[in-house]
């Protein structure tokens, strides 16, 4: 690694955890954030080789009219089939890396929030140097996507089935912010992270003990 190069932070949660907030408030503390479910949108806009291999494998009934990715019509394609939904991250799993990879060299930064939903049960932990993990108990993940979504509880708890159980993403943590509450609570615990962030990036300790906050 070269003496210069960004401290690389994995940010990841659960789905409603809250880790839209969080890269949002580094965002507006001045830190590179680099968002993989955007990256995801762009390596299959239309005309992209992306957008072609998934066409290819799965039919034109994955296009909209427009030309572009039916994301809705694919998602519930490969939701509960486990076979198809490898095939789709066999294609876009390594476009969205190096996407990642060409977008975190040209950003720079002493460190840069790397949003990764992901990032445990891809098993991408060793591509960065630390992990952010936004928590919160399942019962507020189930809360939250009811009031988001308008579902009931038994499609929330199947979109929760289909992610790592919380305590593997917790094992696998170096700093972790609890976000059980409103997202009003959020920014002083950010503002603490990007100060030991920042901290760390200038010392070249990345690998020190981390945070649990609050």
């Amino acid at each position: 690694m070269s003496e210069h190069s960004p401290l690389l932070v994995g940010l990841t949660g659960g789905i409603a955890s809250g880790k839209s907030a969080v890269a949002s408030l580094f965002a507006q503390l001045g830190a590179v954030v680099i968002d993989t479910d955007d990256l995801a949108r762009q390596v299959v806009a239309p005309g992209t080789p992306g957008l072609e291999q998934v066409r290819e494998t799965f039919g034109d009934g994955v296009i909209a009219g427009d030309g572009s990715l039916d994301r809705a019509i694919l998602r519930q394609r490969v939701f509960h089939d486990p076979d198809l939904r490898r095939r789709l991250e066999s294609i876009l799993h390594p476009l969205i890396l190096e996407a990642l990879s060409v977008s975190s060299r040209a950003s720079g930064g002493p460190y840069q929030i790397l949003v990764i939903p992901l990032l445990v049960e891809s098993d991408l932990t060793d591509r960065v140097d630390r992990v952010l993990v936004v928590d919160c108990s399942e019962a507020e993940q189930i809360a939250r996507l009811i009031r988001r979504d308008g579902g009931d509880e038994d499609s929330a708890r199947q979109i929760l089935s289909a992610q790592a159980e919380r305590k593997t993403r917790l094992s696998a943590a170096d700093d972790v912010i609890a976000n059980e509450g409103s997202e009003t609570e959020l920014p002083p615990l950010v503002a603490r992270l990007d100060r030991f962030y920042r901290d760390l990036a200038r010392r070249r300790e990345f690998s020190a003990p981390g945070l649990r906050l609050p």
